[in-house]
């Protein structure tokens, strides 16, 4: 037996489980020298503000540059492929995550409205306070969505497509996103599988697009939304946002609308989830650029 099939495929690459290892090792390790600055940072910046940001940033750092790093070395491809550059259709693709994170989100918050005990009420903060939180807690979900979708999204979901298996790399990048989310503040059952859910729906956005321009507007828009617009806690999260335009007011039933996890804890987020993924792969007008297209194929090419 050839035991050399077991390391590369019928091109002479790495196989895609290789890489992926690969890629988690190199994540670990920069991750591990870029958290001893975090850890200093939590001297001098606050945790609901600063520090969070920088925390997500610092988080986005070594997920674009392994992801880099393996995909130049692992399989002959530039920065670019990775889907974080300007490259065809990137303003219009944001812009059409934001509108359907905003869309969904608000349909969550709909079902939840109609059918159970979600209301809201405005807060009586003087508006100076809630724009500076607006905009602070903005910069904070950006920073949180850019890294989370750079890691889940990104090279792992990436190389795992390239090989033909992009569902075996939605599975695993739904699963490990639902995990790292486990010690949340009441976190249960159906928010655990919301975000796994969740993290399907985005898988889908990522291959409508092959960039992550569009999929990171719509994580931003929903997190951005629900804690700083509508005053939900963002997966069980109270203190990301510290004065958000309405007052939520939640009397369940918990399993339709989280309560004190946020809407995320619900099936009315579980419905929204659903809905919204259906309409993303239909949707006939979202493609990937050429380039996009031919970097995330399993016949890619340097350029």
């Amino acid at each position: 037996m050839d035991t050399r099939i077991l390391f590369f495929d019928k091109s002479d690459r790495v196989r895609s489980g290789w890489r992926f290892a690969i890629f988690c090792i190199g994540f670990a390790f920069v991750t591990f020298v870029v958290g001893q600055v975090a850890a200093l940072s939590v001297l001098y910046f606050s945790p609901q503000g600063d520090y969070l940001f920088l925390n997500g940033a610092l988080l986005l750092f070594p997920a674009l540059l392994v992801g880099w790093l393996s995909g130049r070395y692992l399989e002959g491809l530039p920065f670019r492929s990775l889907g974080a550059w300007f490259t065809e259709g990137w303003l219009r693709n944001l812009l059409a995550g934001v509108f359907m994170g905003g869309a969904t989100l608000t349909l969550a918050v709909l079902i939840a409205f109609v059918f159970g005990g979600l209301q809201f009420a405005p807060n009586p903060v003087d508006g100076g306070v809630i724009a500076k939180g607006l905009v602070i807690s903005f910069a904070i979900f950006a920073a949180g969505a850019a890294w989370e979708e750079a890691l889940f999204r990104g090279y792992i979901l990436q190389t795992f497509n390239r090989s033909g298996l992009a569902w075996l790399g939605i599975g695993l990048t739904s699963l490990f996103f639902g995990m790292i989310h486990l010690q949340n503040p009441s976190a249960n059952v159906i928010s655990t599988l919301n975000t796994m859910l969740a993290g399907v729906w985005f898988g889908v956005a990522y291959l409508k697009t092959r960039d992550l321009w569009f999929v990171w507007g719509i994580h931003l828009m929903w997190n951005w939304m629900q804690g700083s617009f509508f005053g939900i806690e963002v997966s069980g999260l109270t203190d990301l946002v510290s004065a958000p335009l309405l007052r939520e007011i939640d009397t369940g039933p918990t399993w339709l609308t989280g309560e004190t996890y946020g809407i995320e804890g619900g099936i009315a987020a579980t419905l929204a989830l659903i809905v919204s993924t259906v309409v993303i792969w239909w949707m006939p007008w979202l493609k990937p650029s050429e380039d996009m297209l031919t970097w995330s194929s399993s016949q890619n090419r340097e350029r």
